[in-house]
C-alpha cells in the first residue's frame, strides 16, 4: 500500500535547521537479470534535523549532480514529501516504513551582517571629533 501523492511537508515546523552531513547511500538501476547496474537511480543524504533533533535521510534523484557540501553547512530540501511503504504482517496487522524524498538539496545563503561597516574597527567621525584631554 501506498500513499497516491504522498504527504506534503511544512518544513520549517517539521524539520526546523537543517546541516548537511554525507552521502548515506546511493541506488543503482537493475539489470534485466536482476543484478545491479553502473547507472544510478537516486542518492540518500543524511541530514541533521534541529526540530527532529536526529538525522533524517532525504532521497534525491540521481538527474541531480552530487551534492557534497561541507560538514554541518546549513542546507535546504526542495519540494520534500513523506511517503511510506506498508507490508502485511501476520493476522490483521502491517508494518509502515517511512521514507523521504525531495527534488535537491541546496546551500542556504548567510544572511548579510546587519553591521554597516562589515566588522571594521569604528572610524571617528569628521564632522564631530572627539574630545581631546589634557
Amino acid at each position: 500500500m501506498r500513499l497516491a501523492n504522498g504527504i506534503v511537508i511544512d518544513k520549517q515546523a517539521t524539520f526546523g535547521r537543517l546541516r548537511f552531513s554525507a552521502l548515506r547511500r546511493e541506488v543503482f538501476e537493475q539489470n534485466d537479470d536482476g543484478t545491479p547496474s553502473d547507472v544510478v537511480k537516486e542518492r540518500t543524504y543524511d541530514l541533521k534535523s534541529k526540530t527532529q533533533r536526529r538525522m533524517i535521510q532525504v532521497s534525491i534523484p540521481a538527474s541531480v549532480p552530487l551534492r557534497d557540501y561541507e560538514y554541518n553547512a546549513e542546507v535546504d530540501i526542495v519540494n520534500p514529501v513523506a511517503n511510506t511503504v506498508a507490508n502485511a504482517t501476520f493476522g490483521n496487522n502491517a508494518d509502515a516504513d517511512w521514507y523521504l524524498k525531495a527534488d535537491d538539496i541546496v546551500l542556504v545563503k548567510p544572511e548579510p551582517a546587519s553591521v554597516p561597516n562589515s566588522g571594521q574597527p569604528a572610524q571617528p567621525r569628521k564632522d564631530n571629533p572627539p574630545d581631546k584631554k589634557a
